[in-house]
């Protein structure tokens, strides 16, 4: 190479990254020059060198380098995660202090910690990254300027740095120079493995937050699951607290031309990304926003979709948005052709790829909507008997919001096998650390105020339960959406259904007849009643057993055993 060549290439090197520099031999190596901590020195880190908001190019290329991914033809980075393929709610935990106890909904999902252990875990993580390259991400959840919360995550990988600049609001060159302290910060060090004999603790990951120290560690689990989830439990504990903002679990999208703003409900797998990414309508945001006085505004400034089975004909926005920038977990890739196949299951059932929010055609430019014209509660029937679609009355509306009722399925957290019955409060149970009743009746007052419609949506089964039944499919789903949506269900015909108390359209265009009631589906009509006397009775016991002080008229607007 001349020389001018090479001083060529020194050049567009050093435009990628300022510690690239040519050798003897004119070969180009990561040197380390940076000395700037970026104030990770306070909290006692002695790296070898920190990364702040580096560009996807070259976190890209500092993981390939660690042998963390590979390429795929299309562009995206293909990693795998190890044995944590899917969160690990039982090695989760909030800090117990005197501040939070009285306002935390401890119990199965909320596992108190002593600070204590929380920071022997923290003093060790840091000690664990000594000598290490550290990469740190500054950015935003809240695309609304008057709630946002600036997010500090330190990332022991690049590949783990790079995700959760897809997936938080990324700031602009002049906003990330005036970012000053953040609100809070996350510590994600998956090679750090926790002693759980020695703290007491349920495995070598630990997921902890201190709500009262602004401060977040996730140890041991490479899955970035944890992190995306773990900025979603802070909102959700920030915004109902400090600014009367209502945090959801759901994907919202609105009309380009009218602005009417909707929400989707819905656990994993549930098709909340799928549905709201709507080619007619503007994605605001698939998976956490906030509902405030002013509207709806996106958490995050990416999206986390599952890949297992996709396909361009029946996901094209997604399946597209799967390109240079965006990061493949645990998706089996062709090492010669480098070709996804989104079929194998051999890692996980809950493979998935996280993606800046530009990366989908029609999505909002703003992540902000007005107030929600309608919302939708999505749910996965695996035992076939609720209705694709029914309207349901405030009360009701309260009722479902509260028992978050779907399957749970495969390979969304570990050691799930095939879809099972869950209720999961608020639809989000994992990531709602503050008591029901709060978000309940934040949830009633803006039903109230702004006459909101609510319809309960099945993307489970019809005609029999899982292993009998079929999947709903998407197209009749969509079909009866966007019925709700552009207001042809508000002059339908509705028959009662006494054991759900749900109101049930008799028609939809495009939807044939006889799936939507679904006892009609069945061919054996008793074991249709046996099976939805079974799950009526499951929301009465589990409703009996989480929300006994919710008011009498929600509990009586939920199912009813019938004589």
């Amino acid at each position: 190479m001349s020389s001018k060549g090479a001083d060529s290439l020194k050049k567009r090197f050093l435009m990628i990254d300022p510690a690239i520099v040519a050798d003897s031999n004119e070969t180009y190596t990561i040197q380390e020059t940076y000395t700037e901590t970026y104030g990770l020195d306070k909290l006692g880190f002695r790296p070898s060198a920190v990364r702040r908001n580096l560009s996807p190019t070259v976190l890209i290329e500092k993981a390939i380098r660690n042998q963390e991914g590979i390429l795929t033809d299309t562009g995206a980075l293909a990693v795998t995660t190890g044995k944590f393929t899917g969160r690990s709610p039982h090695d989760k935990y909030i800090v117990d202090t005197d501040g939070v106890h009285d306002l935390i909904n401890w119990g199965d999902v909320n596992h108190p910690i002593d600070r204590k252990v929380f920071d022997a875990l923290k003093e060790e993580m840091i000690n664990f990254l000594e000598g290490q390259e550290i990469y740190v991400f500054d950015g935003f959840a809240g695309a609304d300027p008057n709630y946002r919360r600036k997010f500090r995550v330190i990332n022991e990988l690049p590949s783990q740095n790079l995700f959760i600049r897809d997936l938080l609001i990324r700031p602009t060159a002049e906003e990330l120079a005036n970012f000053g302290e953040a609100d809070y910060t996350i510590l994600v060090a998956p090679g750090y493995k926790c002693n759980a004999k020695r703290y007491g603790i349920n495995s070598e990951a630990a997921i902890i937050i201190d709500y009262e120290a602004h401060f977040a560690i996730i140890a041991g689990s490479q899955y970035s699951g944890e992190i995306k989830k773990t900025v979603f439990s802070i909102m959700n504990y920030v915004m109902p607290v400090e600014e009367n903002v209502l945090p959801m679990h759901c994907s919202c999208n609105m009309d380009p031309k009218t602005g009417d703003t909707a929400v989707f409900f819905g656990l994993s797998g549930t098709g909340k990304t799928t549905l709201s990414a709507d080619p007619g309508r503007e994605l605001i945001g698939d998976d956490e926003h906030g509902w405030s006085p002013e509207g709806i505004f996106n958490f995050e400034g990416g999206c986390y979709a599952k890949c297992i089975d996709l396909e361009e004909e029946k996901e094209p926005e997604i399946y597209h948005a799967i390109h240079f920038g965006s990061v493949l977990e645990n998706v089996v890739t062709d090492s010669d052709t480098r070709m996804p196949d989104y079929t194998d299951r051999s890692l996980t059932e809950n493979t998935r790829v996280g993606y800046p929010i530009e990366f989908i055609p029609n999505a909002s430019s703003n992540g902000r909507g007005g107030i929600p014209k309608v919302v939708l509660f999505l749910t996965a029937d695996a035992f076939g008997v609720l209705p694709p679609i029914s309207k349901l009355s405030r009360n009701a509306a309260i009722y479902h919001f509260v028992t978050g009722f779907t399957a749970k399925l495969a390979g969304t957290e570990r050691g799930v096998k095939e879809p099972q019955p869950t209720f999961s409060t608020l639809f989000g149970e994992p990531f709602m650390p503050l008591k029901t009743e709060k978000y309940a009746e934040m949830f009633g007052e803006r039903l109230d105020e702004y006459g909101t419609k609510v319809y309960l949506v099945n993307t489970g089964w019809t005609g029999g339960a899982f292993g009998t039944g079929s999947r709903i499919k998407l197209k009749y789903t969509r079909a009866m959406v966007t019925a709700a949506l552009n207001g042809e269900l508000e002059s339908a015909d509705y028959v009662h259904d006494d054991r759900f108390n749900l109101e049930i359209p008799t028609s939809v265009e495009g939807v044939p007849e006889e799936l939507m009631i679904p006892r009609n589906a069945w061919e054996d009509k008793d074991a249709y009643d046996k099976q939805a006397d079974e799950l009526a009775d499951m929301f009465i016991k589990n409703f009996a057993k989480k929300y006994p002080d919710m008011p009498e008229a929600v509990l009586n607007a939920g199912p009813a055993r019938q004589n």
